[in-house]
């Protein structure tokens, strides 16, 4: 099972996600039945903030002084019952300007899911490895449409 908790650092995100950490779990439990995802017991957190923050996160861990839509901290810790991964940080307002020509939720789990990949180990440093990540961020959306 793939577990998140959700730090919720802006109030925003609460006009159109009432309950985040709920929202996000179910996802997360549609994935985890999903055949890549099966055997996965990880676990991982989710900061949903704001441009400001992702730009100070951005800067502090990149040296890239502008904000982002998504930032992935990859750490391996064993618990007693499941792998934690790392965390991820969602900036609101990149994915409510997408928001305006797709959906809010679309463009929320685009970000979560490039954010979990990165976690498990993907990247997109060269065209091949950007091209099989983004597959897999497709095939998981298609996961999600066909199954909920």
């Amino acid at each position: 099972m793939i577990k998140a908790n959700v730090i919720l650092d802006h109030l925003n995100w609460k006009k159109i996600i009432k309950k985040p950490n709920i929202y996000l779990n179910k996802r997360l439990k549609i994935l985890s039945k999903a055949p890549f995802f099966k055997s996965k017991n990880h676990e991982f957190s989710v900061l949903l903030t704001n441009n400001k923050k992702m730009k100070n996160l951005n800067f502090k861990f990149r040296k890239k002084n502008k904000t982002t839509d998504v930032l992935s901290f990859p750490i391996k810790i064993k618990n007693k019952s499941s792998l934690y991964v790392g965390d991820i940080a969602i900036s609101y307002e990149i994915i409510k300007n997408r928001s305006k020509q797709t959906n809010f939720f679309l463009e929320f789990d685009k970000m979560w899911i490039h954010g979990y990949l990165h976690l498990i180990g993907y990247d997109h440093k060269r065209q091949n490895d950007f091209s099989r990540m983004l597959r897999k961020e497709k095939s998981i959306l298609k996961f999600f449409h066909i199954v909920s």
